[in-house]
């Protein structure tokens, strides 16, 4: 085990720390797998004690990605919002007949995926609703519609949720569902539908998802067929702090036995036009602090297994997106340039971000941007502030946003 050194100022934050939270946090430093106890512990820090995990997991950020901050140039396209599952807490499925229902046909959606690409996406993230007649090989023609129109664009799309319902469709076992996917140009999977990995939790969100074993046979299957995925965590609602730790472990050791995700997400709460907080069953999302702490928790849980650590702004807005990108996370996310679920819930942080934007918001911490491919390739890194000469306008657009709001990103 090799100790690392941290810099004088976190060294003082942390000795400020109370010992047992001390003690944890020098035994993650010094590259230590976090346990469940002392997982819980941190979970629930406060004051000096979180101070002290902020400042480690920025640390362990440091060393284990530097001081390059990441984004994805990339669209999001919501396909259909008509679903029958029935999440509380979804401000944005349909029923087939209501007034706002609608469903994009495929020329639309490549239509979409051209105007990104031609903009300068790599990626488009397709996901959707569940409609009851959709047809069993619908994402497998959506997919090899969109690649045959543009063969180098990287398709990240179809959540667990939609691949097992794929399989129902279809009738297809899930490999070789799963294996047809790959074969049509199917670059990535987002790791949604995750919400909290425990069932008894998902029951009271969700009771017509995915069970907690789906979900990972799904992921792990994925990953064993060279398909790579995202993974996330909601957090903010009903659960605690000790369902985040166990979910985290959870991916963890699914990382430990495939090395299959790129990425952790933390995506907080949208309250506000949710089924599940008007009938008083949640609360009102996270404050500043829990944002603070699951961001943290999350780099130190996740130390060694999964490198990086994304903000959601659209979930966060973008002043909690910087403190969380100084809290352990290293990776801003994707311009989107459009996106519905979050803005069906009720965020209002803008939809989409120019590359431009994010690598001002970058320089406001004094950290380097950079331009990655959905699987973290580096395309290009911006060592030098004339690369943006629209910076200063760049940023005031940014704080007309978080004052004016009007924002949106990817599902739970």
């Amino acid at each position: 085990m090799v100790t690392s050194t941290m810099n004088p100022a976190t060294s003082a934050t942390l000795q400020a720390g109370p010992a047992d939270v001390r003690e944890y946090l020098y035994k993650a430093r010094d590259g230590a797998e976090m346990t469940l106890e002392e997982g819980l512990r941190l979970a629930t820090a406060e004051g000096p004690a979180l101070n002290a995990l902020v400042a480690v997991a920025d640390h362990l950020r440091h060393e284990t990605v530097g001081e390059t901050i990441t984004y994805v140039v990339n669209r999001n396209i919501n396909f259909t919002n008509v679903c029958f599952v029935g999440c509380s807490f979804c401000g944005f499925g349909r029923g087939p007949a209501a007034p706002d229902a609608y469903s994009l046909s495929f020329e639309e959606v490549v239509r979409r995926a051209r105007e990104a690409w031609d903009r300068g996406a790599t990626e488009v993230c397709i996901q959707g609703g569940l409609p009851r007649d959709l047809d069993g090989f619908f994402y497998r023609d959506l997919l090899r519609a969109i690649k045959h129109a543009i063969p180098a664009m990287h398709v990240h799309a179809f959540s667990p949720m939609e691949m097992d319902y794929g399989v129902l469709k279809t009738g297809i076992p899930l490999r070789d569902y799963l294996r047809m996917m790959k074969d049509e140009g199917l670059g990535s999977i987002p790791g949604t539908a995750a919400e909290i990995l425990d069932d008894r939790v998902r029951k009271e969100l969700s009771p017509n998802k995915l069970p907690v074993r789906r979900w990972v046979e799904i992921i792990t299957a994925a990953h064993e067929l060279g398909i790579p995925t995202t993974s996330t965590m909601m957090y903010g609602h009903v659960e605690e702090p000790a369902d985040w730790v166990r979910h985290i472990l959870l991916l963890r050791s699914i990382q430990k036995r495939t090395g299959g995700f790129t990425e952790f997400v933390p995506l907080g709460f949208i309250h506000q036009n949710t089924r599940l907080y008007k009938h008083g069953g949640a609360r009102p999302g996270a404050m500043r602090d829990e944002h603070l702490r699951v961001h943290a928790l999350s780099r130190v849980l996740l130390h060694r297994a999964i490198p990086n650590l994304q903000v959601s702004w659209v979930k966060l807005g973008f002043e909690a997106s910087l403190a969380c990108l100084q809290a352990g996370a290293n990776d801003f996310g994707g311009t989107l340039m459009e996106e519905n679920i979050s803005k069906a819930a009720g965020a209002t942080f803008g939809e989409y971000v120019s590359p431009e934007q994010f690598r001002a918001m970058i320089r406001t911490i004094g950290r380097v941007p950079a331009e990655r491919s959905t699987t973290y390739k580096v395309r290009r890194v911006f060592e030098k502030h004339e690369d943006d000469p629209q910076a200063a306008p760049a940023l005031l657009r940014i704080a007309q946003t978080e004052t004016h709001a009007g924002y949106t990103e990817g599902a739970y």
